[in-house]
């Protein structure tokens, strides 16, 4: 292909979560897990999933920084909610993907949908999976995001 004739276009437009946005979910889950009786960890990505806002209450152990990161970054990288990874490396057939790098098979990770399009993604650990996965969908729901 001759460079000086090609002429599709060379960017893609990206949208992502704004900070206030990622601050506002911060504070719907912290919200959301002390009225369920635990302090968290919650993390909010950009759509790399790269960090966009952190917070690990008092008495979250300090592990549960890593796990809300990695929750956050799975589910804003592959578009698809951290439960559902169980599922997919389980399979036989898929079950090498369990050891990529990052890769979090556990609930409270979800990614963060406006309109249809990832913009990011928010990971919440500190409680059980079925605590942080209804932590993370309140928080969503509460700011007027999409939740699948």
């Amino acid at each position: 292909m001759n460079p000086t004739t090609f002429s599709a276009a060379k960017t893609v437009s990206t949208a992502t979560i704004t900070r206030e946005a990622a601050a506002a979910l911060l504070a719907a889950a912290r919200t959301a897990a002390a009225e369920s009786g635990f302090e968290a960890a919650v993390a909010v990505t950009d759509t790399g999933g790269y960090l966009r806002a952190f917070e690990r209450g008092d008495g979250a152990p300090a592990l549960t920084a890593d796990i809300a990161l990695n929750k956050a970054y799975t589910a804003a990288t592959s578009g698809r909610a951290t439960h559902v990874w169980q599922a997919i490396v389980a399979d036989p057939s898929a079950a090498q993907l369990a050891h990529t790098p990052r890769l979090v098979a556990a609930a409270g990770g979800y990614p963060i949908l406006a309109n249809g399009m990832v913009v990011g993604g928010l990971g919440i650990a500190g409680g059980s999976a079925q605590q942080d996965q209804a932590i993370a969908e309140q928080a969503l729901r509460a700011l007027g995001f999409d939740v699948q």
